[in-house]
């Protein structure tokens, strides 16, 4: 984390236990997702119920490049299951969990989709099979050069002029050259 967490109690005094399991729940929050930027966690005890006990509210901020991530986990007085604190903070830290791991589920799924474009696709132009290599020509009329090493599946002796392929680029000694050739 690039900012140390920021850590408040409200209507209730600081505990070092309290601050230590804060602390163990914080540093499992970034196997979820490494990149974490700043967390600020506030315990309060808003109040007394009618029973005379209190009523944890954990709020947590994270902050995320490009996002923040805010958990507000209220008590709901009549299930009772928030009087003890540490049930309010793991209740509250199971729920940012499960929202950092969206978040970082739905940002891999974004880089996938990104990264994902269809390889360029060409015509095979010219073959020299006696010496092991071609031309393909690109959408945009360049001729590019391959190797029959370069041929996916070893399918060089099964080439012909016309027949459609799919090629990665890259910059040879002499221009461009195909580092890969497939056939479509």
């Amino acid at each position: 984390m690039k900012i140390p967490l920021e850590l408040a109690f409200h209507n209730i005094d600081s505990s070092p236990a309290i601050e230590q399991r804060v602390r163990e729940r914080v540093d499992r929050l970034e196997r979820y997702f490494k990149d974490i930027t700043s967390c600020r966690v506030s315990i309060e005890a808003p109040h007394k119920s009618q029973y005379n006990t209190h009523h944890y509210e954990v709020h947590i901020d994270i902050t995320v490049p490009g996002n923040e991530i805010v958990v507000s986990h209220d008590p709901k007085p009549e299930l009772n299951d928030h009087d003890d604190v540490y049930v309010a903070i793991r209740d509250a830290f199971n729920t940012a969990e499960r929202r950092l791991k969206t978040y970082a589920g739905k940002l891999r799924e974004s880089r996938k989709v990104e990264g994902r474009t269809e390889p360029p696709r060409g015509v095979i132009a010219k073959l020299f099979p006696e010496d092991g290599y071609g031309f393909l020509e690109s959408p945009d009329g360049r001729e590019i050069y391959f190797h029959q090493n370069a041929v996916v599946n070893q399918d060089f002796e099964e080439l012909e002029i016309g027949v459609n392929v799919m090629f990665a680029e890259e910059m040879g000694d002499k221009g461009p050259q195909a580092s890969t050739v497939r056939v479509v």
